[in-house]
């Protein structure tokens, strides 16, 4: 992939990829992706065509939405940009948030790189947003997203039975969430992933010179 060498800048950093501000420059990457109708229809949205300038709308919206934060997911390998994940719906009063995910190149799919994100920004939401209650939506037939999610603790709460159509059949919508004190125990659980929090990753705002569909918004 022909790149801007150009370092991205870096809020948070994992073990496989490191998150950082939204950049104007993955509009016309996200543009490539979301035209394949195989990645759209994970995301839930409907598979037509759309055009640069939806995505730089897109772009706009969430860079000006105080309801919504939102982070470019890098590929430590390469620091490859290879999506976008993002907290919306933030509710302060009562501590809740939906999360929104998307590994958008198929060749980076099925390497943890969604895990280590979800990972990544549900620590930022209960331990520099002060969140509570953290989540998500998903498809039935997202398989291997619903086990990344489980694998950082996320449970069912319920499903809206057969509520998408896909390639010709109902699935069931499925509603996933998370606590902060189950994240905690997570993290306690598992030491070596909690050496540096997102609070001193902020604080480093470190670069690095130099691409899995997980859920949708």
């Amino acid at each position: 992939m022909d790149r801007d060498h150009t370092a991205p800048t870096i809020n948070i950093s994992g073990e496989k990829v490191a998150l950082g501000p939204l950049d104007r420059s993955i509009i016309s990457l996200q543009t490539a992706w979301i035209n394949d109708f195989a990645t759209t229809r994970t995301l839930g949205h409907d598979a037509q065509p759309r055009s640069l300038a939806v995505n730089e709308d897109w772009f706009e919206h969430m860079a000006a939405s105080g309801a919504t934060i939102a982070f470019t997911i890098y590929d430590l390998s390469d620091m490859a940009p290879v999506g976008t994940v993002n907290l919306f719906r933030i509710d302060h009063q009562h501590g809740t948030c939906t999360l929104g995910i998307s590994i958008m190149p198929p060749e980076r799919r099925g390497r943890g790189l969604g895990t280590d994100a979800v990972r990544l920004i549900t620590d930022y939401a209960f331990n520099d947003l002060g969140m509570h209650n953290v989540q998500l939506t998903t498809l039935e037939f997202n398989i291997a997203s619903i086990k990344a999610y489980r694998k950082v603790g996320f449970q069912e709460y319920g499903r809206r039975r057969e509520a998408w159509l896909h390639s010709g059949r109902y699935w069931d919508l499925i509603y996933m969430d998370i606590l902060a004190p189950e994240h905690q125990a997570a993290r306690l659980r598992h030491p070596e992933r909690s050496e540096e929090s997102p609070r001193e990753a902020h604080r480093l705002q470190s670069s690095i010179p130099t691409h899995d569909c997980i859920d949708r918004q």
